[in-house]
């Protein structure tokens, strides 16, 4: 394994969210599609500036490297000091924070505990399954801590069974790229690189035709990139399957629109682990803002990766 893969995924995710975020809220046929960064939109963004996805990734990549793994309370005190100071963010300040991420930031600062306890059935959204990919990079060596350390990763701002189970498994197909495993093979029914995990642990229902594979016999206006992250991981999942390289996918996924930036945040992690670094245009890679620091802290996890010493708490 070189760090091809690692940098390829961390700044894939980037890549997507920033080509996705100047289409975010916008019907997918009340815009021209795009195919390079555009800036403006709802944050009114400068080309390959990005959003809170981004800045969370980065602010859980940094954890797990300063911890040499899972530690809740400090990815909460990072994701604290990006809500309030604008740490990692494009700019002085925090850039879309989402409802259920921001409730449980606030929660967390009054009570000191860093695993949400929401209960509302509609915050079921994708704002922790988008900032994944650092989990299944640190735990590489372990495929089944990369997949149950993805789940935990969810629970300090969306605790809901469903994007625990999507987190999970999309930390599994993240594993599985970055080893080089076949797309045909990545995106068969129920895949995971611990065999049999899912016949042992029950996946949520709706998240289960995901995971069969019927996106693949879909195509829009059923495929949307919402923010539920039912619809948001199988629009990137489609997005990814129907595509032949980094730049053809990622591009499906925000043309999607509504919340294109996450849906191209996660495609892109995805197909980032997948087609390497190597993979992504140089276009891409020339004019994402903070590349270098992103690209620091992929090394960085690659460096530490199996070198855990904290259990999670």
């Amino acid at each position: 394994m070189n760090k091809n893969k690692y940098t390829g995924s961390l700044l894939g995710l980037a890549i997507g969210d920033a080509l996705g975020a100047p289409l975010e809220f916008s019907k997918p046929d009340k815009f021209e599609p795009i195919n390079d960064f555009v800036g403006g939109g709802h944050f009114k963004l400068k080309p390959g500036e990005f959003t809170d996805d981004t800045s969370l990734a980065l602010c859980l990549a940094e954890s797990l490297s300063r911890c040499k793994g899972f530690d809740a309370k400090d990815q909460m005190e990072t994701y604290w000091k990006w809500f309030v100071d604008g740490h990692l963010s494009v700019g002085e300040k925090a850039v879309g924070v989402g409802q259920t991420t921001m409730r449980a930031i606030l929660t967390f600062k009054r009570t000191g505990e860093p695993f949400s306890t929401v209960t509302n059935p509609r915050s079921a959204g994708n704002g922790s399954i988008m900032r994944l990919a650092p989990v299944p990079l640190f735990y590489l060596d372990d495929p089944l801590k990369a997949i149950e350390m993805s789940g935990e990763s969810s629970r300090t701002t969306h605790p809901l069974q469903i994007t625990i189970d999507a987190c999970k498994y999309f930390g599994g197909l993240i594993w599985g790229a970055l080893n080089g495993i076949d797309k045909k093979e990545l995106l068969s029914a129920y895949y995971s690189p611990v065999n049999g995990y899912w016949d042992e642990h029950e996946m949520v229902s709706d998240l289960s035709d995901v995971a069969s594979g019927a996106f693949k016999t879909k195509n829009p206006p059923e495929i949307i990139g919402a923010g539920y992250v039912v619809q948001s991981l199988e629009a990137a999942l489609w997005a990814f399957h129907n595509s032949d390289d980094f730049e053809e996918g990622v591009l499906k996924a925000v043309n999607l629109g509504d919340d294109a930036d996450t849906t191209g945040a996660i495609c892109g992690q995805l197909a980032g682990a997948y087609y390497g670094l190597d993979g992504i245009p140089d276009r891409f890679k020339d004019k994402i803002v903070m590349k270098e620091l992103i690209l620091s802290y992929a090394e960085e996890l690659y460096d530490k990766k199996g070198k855990e010493i904290k259990e999670f708490q």
